[in-house]
């Protein structure tokens, strides 16, 4: 009667710890990866993607599989919400953290800019300026298209040279030619080839 017992209680702590518990890291998971691919897709990373989503929606459909096999379970529902959202949380981190892809930078600054371009241009960043009326009068504009990796640095710059500069970022699809400064993360790299980047240097 006790090995009776002793394995109920284990058939319990399987169906209500255990089973949530895994269903929750199996859709952190695949929301993660999904999140990821998403951004990958919109950067152009096209096996990189389908890569990501064959993982994805398989561990989607084995999440999805134990929560139709236990659907008297309020645990199992529960951790299949709270895994979605960690997943979409934890997508965006990773996502944020690898800083693929390339941004387009404006600045436009009242300040004569020539000490920031030359500045820029000795680290090897191409950059596109003109001459230019403002509201209150004449402001300068600065055009860069940098990789996403050295945006905090640039903007750095920018602010320590004026930091009354006025600068927007907007996301790049693909760029075919530029000058940009050597590669200083080789995992970043690595992936941009991996995922076809179109990018062209001179």
């Amino acid at each position: 009667m006790s090995g009776v017992n002793y394995m109920m209680s284990d058939v319990q702590i399987y169906t209500w710890v255990i089973l949530p518990v895994l269903i929750f890291l199996a859709r952190v998971c695949d929301v993660t990866l999904g999140t990821i691919r998403v951004i990958f897709v919109s950067k152009g990373f096209k096996y990189l993607s389908a890569i990501l989503g064959f993982i994805e929606i398989t561990i989607w459909l084995s999440a999805m599989r134990q929560i139709m096999i236990n659907l008297s379970n309020p645990l199992c529902f529960a951790a299949f919400a709270g895994g979605f959202s960690m997943g979409t949380f934890t997508g965006i981190w990773i996502a944020e953290k690898l800083s693929l892809g390339k941004v387009i930078l404006r600045v436009v600054t009242k300040k004569d800019a020539k000490e920031l371009i030359n500045t820029l241009q000795a680290r090897n960043y191409g950059i596109t300026y003109l001459d230019a009326y403002g509201q209150d009068g004449p402001v300068q504009v600065i055009f860069m298209v940098i990789d996403r990796h050295d945006l905090q640095e640039v903007t750095q710059e920018v602010q320590k040279y004026n930091p009354q500069a006025f600068y927007t970022i907007e996301e790049v699809r693909s760029v075919q030619k530029g000058i940009f400064p050597p590669h200083r993360n080789g995992f970043n790299l690595n992936l941009l080839r991996l995922g076809g980047s179109q990018r062209k240097s001179k």
